[in-house]
């Protein structure tokens, strides 16, 4: 199973806010079924690495659908393939050392 960050975020829309759009993004990614959390800088998404390549274009295309003109999307993944790991395990994990 693979882990991405993803943030995107909508240029040239004349205000500081964008919570609107990533509600519309949350939207889509919530008909995938996928599993995420919603942070406050991003949302981290688990599945298998196809399912979040295609989920994040459908996510990313939101704003051009309420006619935003450029969106910029950041994307982290992490596609570990030698053991299983989730979003808990991970924060688990340091959580112990610390």
């Amino acid at each position: 199973m693979a882990m991405a960050e993803v943030s995107i975020v909508p240029l040239g829309i004349g205000k500081t806010g964008v919570s609107e759009y990533v509600a519309g993004a949350i939207q889509e990614l919530k008909k995938s079924g996928l599993k995420f959390q919603l942070t406050p800088m991003g949302t981290v998404i688990e599945g298998s690495l196809d399912e979040l390549l295609a989920v994040i274009r459908r996510m990313h295309e939101t704003p051009f659908q309420k006619g935003v003109k450029r969106v910029y999307t950041v994307i982290k993944l992490d596609d570990r393939r030698d053991k299983e790991s989730t979003m808990e395990s991970k924060v688990e994990a340091v959580e112990k050392k610390v």
